[in-house]
């Protein structure tokens, strides 16, 4: 079944929600709260999904801006992302495939591979090169 376009309920939505561009941390909380909202609604509209789509960009827009990644060590870039997204080592081992490797990786004891670097890049949606 081919979902249809429909720019009145479109319409409707962005009426109801008025997104805009996001200039302060308060209007990108609101942004990502509707964003997940819509995320975990089952049987999305077309129209829904376009307006996921606009708050997605704008949130991405406003935390491109103002949460600026810090350059650093590979390891000290794994650290930084994952002290910012709660993740544990031991998250990490299931992301990497080893609690052994996770840990000598966190604790500098080892150097990121460049699988491992793809796979990292891959989980926290950024570049790989942050890893190398």
């Amino acid at each position: 079944m081919t979902r249809t376009f429909n720019s009145e309920s479109y319409a409707k939505l962005l009426t109801k929600y008025q997104p805009k561009i996001i200039t302060t941390e308060e209007e990108n909380e609101q942004a990502i709260a509707l964003a997940l909202t819509l995320d975990y609604r089952p049987n999305r509209t077309a129209e829904e999904e376009m307006l996921l789509e606009l708050l997605v960009t704008l949130i991405e827009k406003f935390e491109e801006n103002h949460y600026k990644i810090p350059q650093g060590t590979p390891n000290s870039m794994l650290i930084h992302l994952m002290d910012a997204r709660d993740i544990t080592t031991e998250a990490l081992a299931e992301v990497i495939g080893s609690l052994e490797v996770a840990l000598q990786i966190v604790n500098g004891e080892s150097t990121i591979s460049q699988t491992q670097a793809e796979t990292l890049a891959d989980y926290f949606h950024v570049d790989a090169s942050l890893f190398t």
